[in-house]
């Protein structure tokens, strides 16, 4: 079984007892295990943190790697992008895996045809059974009902590189698996269920952890954006209480306005509505935990708080997502120098500028995607995703790479200049095609931009015609460069 593990992580004293047990666990090894440090790059008094990870000895090969502190999407892309087999399995850093968990994934793994892009364990929540469970607690048993979870999965790598691999504008270790697992779902795979099972532990997380909890509302945002309003029924996932909070929330600036315009009836029915709201809250959390006095308080006190904190946190996450914009790029001559049956990911070699220019699109926050024309596949050169990891690695990281195989006798509808690469980049990035510049060196890229509804810009290369340029500065944009194309794209996005 072709596999490597890849492990985000922040340092966490999980991750070695982590490691121990992949070490002893019974079973086919992986090809290696990719530690990712997330940790933050400068400690709080200022100063580099440059020390790398101490971890333990297994007979596995071990490499560590950073990600500067850019949350778990981030280092899981880093993770994934450095390994070469055809499947990663990702395990988060404070789960507990069986002592035969090897021989489980590659049971899981073995014998899935290529429809199947991921198989998902089993979560099991490590939770007291003689008891109803604490708050926190019923966090991590929602999590063992969760239809797809990152803390232990694996995917293959193709899938990664056609999707883009986890979207790293999620920060934290909420909502950026099912983000992806919908993707993957989109362009046509399924998602298998293991046998495996694993433990998630709960961790102490403090008496306001589920005020802090509220900030997933930021993320509930980005998911609506991505993949519209009916995105929980699409994931599995539980109706939220968002419109009660915002009722609740408005009650209670109601019965602060009240109160300063010393209205009494006002005041009446506006704090009236606020504490019946909130006691409806605080009595529905309660009844599911362990009345403890210890318990008792916490729902107490933050019951209260937890509305205010939703709504303001979904707000802030609604006002971060602007309209979202994505570039997509061919990828021969214009990302890439074009090799004839280009099969040796080796033989890669970025165009001069290029990694600046896709550099101040990321920073401005700008979706980046591939669109490439590569009937090469359907002769029989089997390379493609060796080669496209190799530009990612360079150039990437892409949220998108949509690559039609076909040749031109096929008469499908993704090969360029029909708009079939473009519509489907956009429907994966979850971004109006309007929104869409499409660069290119050829007619063909500037006519299946505007046949989808995008703005093309041509980058001529020795092999554009000349008829191709006259048509692009009618009817799209042209320029002499990619760095052009990029402030071109700027301008209009």
């Amino acid at each position: 079984m072709d596999y490597s593990v890849v492990i985000p992580t922040t340092g966490r004293a999980s991750l070695v007892a982590l490691l121990r047990a992949l070490g002893s666990s019974r079973g086919p090894h992986p090809a290696e295990v990719i530690v990712v440090d997330d940790r933050r790059v400068r400690n709080a008094d200022g100063s580099t943190l440059d020390a790398p990870l101490t971890l333990p000895r297994i007979r596995f090969p071990l490499r560590q790697l950073r990600s500067a502190s850019r949350g778990p999407a981030a280092a899981r892309n880093v993770g994934w992008r450095a390994a070469t087999t055809e499947w990663i399995a990702f395990l988060d850093d404070d789960v507990v895996t069986d002592v035969d968990w090897t021989q489980r994934l590659s049971e899981d793994l073995d014998g899935l045809p290529q429809g199947v892009a991921a198989s998902v364990a089993r979560i099991a929540a490590a939770v007291p059974e003689d008891r109803r469970p604490t708050d926190q607690e019923r966090d991590v048993l929602r999590l063992s009902g969760t239809k797809w979870t990152a803390a232990d999965v694996a995917y293959r790598r193709a899938a990664l590189i056609e999707v883009g691999g986890f979207d790293e504008r999620f920060p934290r270790a909420f909502r950026e698996d099912a983000d992806l697992a919908l993707r993957v779902c989109k362009a046509g795979y399924r998602i298998a269920e293991g046998r495996r099972v694993t433990t998630h532990p709960v961790h102490n997380e403090g008496f306001l952890a589920s005020v802090r909890r509220q900030r997933h509302n930021a993320d509930d945002a980005l998911m609506r954006a991505k993949h519209g309003r009916h995105w929980r029924s699409l994931t599995g996932d539980t109706p939220g209480r968002l419109g009660r909070h915002a009722v609740t929330t408005l009650a209670g600036f109601a019965t602060l306005g009240a109160l300063a315009s010393r209205n009494r009836l006002a005041t009446a029915l506006a704090g009236g509505m606020w504490a019946g709201l909130t006691a409806e809250l605080a009595a529905k959390r309660i009844r599911s935990g362990p009345a403890s006095p210890g318990e008792l308080a916490r729902m107490l006190t933050t019951s209260p708080l937890i509305p205010p904190a939703a709504c303001a946190y979904r707000l802030a996450g609604e006002l971060r997502i602007r309209e979202p914009a994505a570039v997509l790029f061919d990828r021969d001559d214009t990302l890439i120098e074009t090799v004839p049956s280009l099969t040796d990911p080796e033989r890669v070699r970025p165009l001069p500028g290029v990694a600046a220019a896709l550099r101040s699109l990321r920073d401005a926050g700008v979706l980046l995607g591939v669109v490439s024309n590569q009937s090469g596949m359907s002769q029989g050169n089997g390379a493609r995703h060796a080669v496209d990891a190799r530009v990612d690695e360079l150039l990437g990281p892409f949220q998108t790479w949509q690559v039609c195989p076909h040749r031109p006798a096929d008469a499908c509808p993704c090969r360029r200049p029909k708009p079939g690469l473009v519509l489907r980049a956009a429907d994966a990035l979850g971004v109006d095609v309007r929104r869409c510049v499409v660069v290119g060196d050829t007619g063909a890229d500037v006519d299946a931009a505007r046949a989808a509804g995008a703005l093309g810009v041509l980058v001529p290369s020795e092999r554009t015609r000349s008829d191709d340029v006259t048509r692009a500065r009618a009817q799209a944009r042209v320029a002499r460069n990619v760095a052009e194309a990029v402030r071109v794209a700027m301008d209009v996005l």
